[in-house]
């Protein structure tokens, strides 16, 4: 995976060549990537899906994080990153299945890793039930839900925690219910300000 090919940025998103991924996070090139968020409606309450990352996974472990994403390689469009939702959830999706909610640069400088993301974000407003989900567990090892207004209010200070339900797999590939209260620290820490663009974003299609 470290040795994957992709298109690499200046500031102004001007391509400037290609780099394996090792580089990329090694040399904090621009690169892009696709996000898609999944919600749903019921009872008249919007709900954001997230998955629960892998523990064998290099990056952030064990954290929540957006529905389905993953780095757009050299030779891939914007439109062939809906593969990530197929690869890693299970859900089979037309690329015109989707809202696009805009393109979100931001950056992130820890440890060894400078990841700067060119984040082609959409949305997909989704009538699939937990059950509908069948997950690489190599990449995810669950799938939750938490109501977006708590998640909104979470991101913008006015709360510490939210309730999340959902299941994740264990050893033994079972699925294991999840029912319980996080805050911050267990979801993927993006810039706060990439997640409160995000849910702006969000509500003008809701």
């Amino acid at each position: 995976m470290e040795k994957e090919q992709l298109n690499i940025f200046d500031e102004s998103r001007k391509h400037i060549g290609v780099a394996t991924r090792e580089d990329v996070h090694r040399f904090g090139y621009w690169h892009e990537v696709f996000h898609c968020w999944f919600v749903s409606k019921e009872n008249g309450i919007d709900y954001l899906y997230l998955q629960l990352r892998s523990q064998t996974k290099k990056d952030y472990p064990n954290l929540l994080d957006i529905t389905a994403a993953g780095h757009l390689l050299s030779n891939e469009t914007v439109q062939d990153g809906v593969r990530e939702i197929k690869e890693e959830i299970g859900i089979e999706l037309a690329f015109e299945d989707l809202l696009s909610v805009g393109v979100i640069d931001y950056s992130v400088d820890r440890d060894e890793l400078i990841d700067k993301e060119i984040a082609n974000v959409f949305l997909y407003k989704s009538t699939f039930s937990m059950e509908g989900f069948t997950l690489q567990t190599e990449e995810v090892a669950g799938m939750v839900k938490t109501e977006f207004n708590d998640f909104t209010e979470l991101w913008n200070g006015r709360k510490e925690t939210i309730k999340i339900s959902g299941f994740r797999m264990n050893e033994e590939g079972n699925r294991i219910t999840i029912d319980e209260e996080v805050g911050k620290n267990s979801l993927v820490p993006h810039p706060v300000s990439f997640y409160q663009d995000v849910i702006e974003k969000i509500k003008e299609k809701l």
